[in-house]
């Protein structure tokens, strides 16, 4: 007797992390990068989430120029760090964005914004817009440059009792990356 598996209906597999547009938009004042990034969070990320620990994410942007004789040389490198929590007294979500990483202190210098449920916040992690990521000076006008942007869940922030039970589990990985040349077509 041959048995065939077939998986329920509703148990469709989340699509995979990518970046879904990556916009690179010169102007002089420096070199500005949009994008929208389609993830679902791990579930058990999620699920720290609603018991009140926070979780970190970074996005982190490379710009290389070209050079023919050597390795690519970095001109400008910038790096975006995101906190998203949750407050189960509220039943809201906080999202805050700082270009510093966020220290057991305080907050430190960052913008703070409240969302009323977990797809509004996650939306607004998604789309990243007009983010400055190198001056006007770094970038020659005659040279060819190669942009490499990338966006995961930094597990060293998490308390320490996550880090040490994360560790090779593949139930928090998050990890979405997109490489794309200054004027050309995107690498592959």
């Amino acid at each position: 007797m041959l048995i065939l598996w077939a998986p329920p209906a509703g148990a469709a597999e989340a699509a995979p992390p990518e970046v879904g547009e990556l916009r690179l938009s010169p102007s002089e004042d420096g070199l500005y990068l949009s994008t929208t990034m389609q993830f679902t969070l791990p579930a058990l990320a999620e699920d720290a989430l609603y018991k009140g620990i926070p979780m970190f994410f970074v996005a982190e942007a490379q710009v290389l120029r070209d050079r023919w004789y050597w390795s690519d040389r970095q001109v400008a490198s910038t790096t975006r760090y995101l906190r998203l929590s949750y407050q189960p007294l509220t039943r809201r979500w906080r999202l805050n964005v700082s270009s510093t990483p966020f220290a057991n202190s305080g907050l430190g210098v960052s913008l703070g914004q409240n969302f009323d449920d977990i797809d509004e916040a996650l939306g607004a992690i998604q789309r990243i817009s007009r983010w400055k990521i190198a001056d006007s000076d770094a970038i020659e006008a005659d040279a060819m440059h190669t942009v490499n942007f990338r966006f995961r869940l930094d597990m060293s922030q998490l308390p320490r009792p996550f880090q040490i039970g994360a560790v090779g589990r593949s139930g928090w990985n998050l990890l979405v990356s997109r490489t794309q040349r200054l004027g050309g077509e995107p690498l592959k």
